[in-house]
């Protein structure tokens, strides 16, 4: 299982946006864009055009997640201005597998976003249509909320179904990962890596990024859904 880390630039300052993506551009894997329509969450962010300025600047793919409304109109744009990947919640879309698809043609991997209480069985048969599952560990809409640790076990089971599959899905873990709960999420089962004020909040962003990286790896060497599913 390959470790990615994605920061999140909510976190960062927006006055500064291609400054701060730099600022992590020798040791992450991907820029965490996320996108809030204050319709889906309670909260406004950025939207299209800030993408498409940041995807000239970015040495790093876009790592796009919708939390909006309707993203079966809205999504395909993303990935068409060039986004590496865009996710989009399951619980907003009309025709999640269509939806899949069109972001698959355009030339991004799809990602399934799940609030927390929702459940993954219901939508196992998408897994061979994405290519990543993201599982939010705090409610959708605000930066810097404490984690949830009553995900892990969905992390758990979202992991078996994945291996049933036989596909190569990631599974990525958004909201509250730090140094204090990066491990607890990669036991579980999850191999990307979303975090926001745990790199840009460090004196040395890259360093903060090295650091998740490597427990992530030390853990994931130890999974506890492979434990549950012996069991």
């Amino acid at each position: 299982m390959t470790v990615q880390i994605s920061p999140s630039i909510l976190n960062s300052d927006f006055a500064r946006l291609a400054d701060e993506v730099a600022s992590v551009s020798q040791a992450a894997d991907w820029v965490h864009v996320d996108v809030m329509d204050n319709h889906f969450v309670p909260n406004l962010t950025l939207g299209l055009p800030v993408v498409e300025a940041l995807l000239k600047a970015s040495p790093l793919p876009l790592d796009c997640h919708l939390m909006i409304e309707d993203p079966d109109r809205w999504a395909p744009a993303y990935a068409e201005a060039g986004a590496g990947s865009v996710t989009f919640h399951v619980e907003a879309a009309a025709a999640p597998i269509r939806l899949a698809r069109t972001l698959r043609a355009a030339g991004a991997r799809a990602g399934m976003a799940l609030r927390p209480a929702t459940p993954i069985e219901p939508y196992e048969d998408l897994l061979p249509e994405l290519d990543m599952v993201l599982i939010m560990s705090v409610e959708p809409g605000f930066g810097g909320q404490r984690f949830l640790d009553g995900v892990l076990p969905k992390v758990r089971r979202a992991r078996r179904a994945i291996e049933r599959r036989g596909g190569q899905v990631w599974l990525q873990m958004d909201g509250g990962v730090s140094t204090e709960t990066i491990e607890r999420c990669a036991e579980a089962g999850a191999d990307v890596f979303v975090a926001g004020s745990a790199v840009y909040a460090a004196e040395d962003r890259d360093k903060a990024v090295r650091g998740l990286r490597a427990l992530a790896e030390r853990a994931a060497g130890k999974p506890s859904w492979q434990d549950a599913q012996q069991a």
